[in-house]
């Protein structure tokens, strides 16, 4: 597999979004942009919103994909996630962070899904 990073992105959130409905998963905004950044998927499992972000990977080689979610990566996450609630008037839901790896194979590919992920951080 010879895709370039972003083409490698963009199939593992197609792959992450199809994945998340066959769990049930409502789909309700991907790519969700604001002055923070970007949110992959905004979902809504049962009465949760649920921000997904998706890592995709063609080798192991530099650890499982979820290693990139780190403690900066989840602050800026948390900040587009009250970014998102405030201008969507849903700060009074619960809401949590799950994480979703993708990882490319010869054979095709290998999903973990991380369920609330981690907390809101602050600061």
């Amino acid at each position: 597999m010879t895709d370039h990073p972003k083409e490698t992105g963009r199939r593992g959130e197609d792959i992450a979004a199809a994945y998340l409905r066959g769990k049930g998963y409502r789909i309700i905004e991907r790519n969700y942009r604001c002055p923070f950044g970007e949110a992959d998927i905004v979902a809504r499992d049962r009465r949760e919103i649920v921000f997904v972000e998706v890592k995709s990977r063609r080798s192991d080689r530099f650890g499982d994909p979820q290693a990139a979610v780190d403690h900066r990566k989840q602050r800026k996450l948390s900040q587009i996630a009250l970014c998102y609630l405030k201008a969507k008037d849903l700060l009074n839901q619960d809401a949590r962070f799950d994480v979703l790896s993708i990882l490319f194979t010869t054979d095709g590919h290998r999903i973990e899904h991380i369920t609330n992920a981690f907390d809101l951080v602050e600061g």
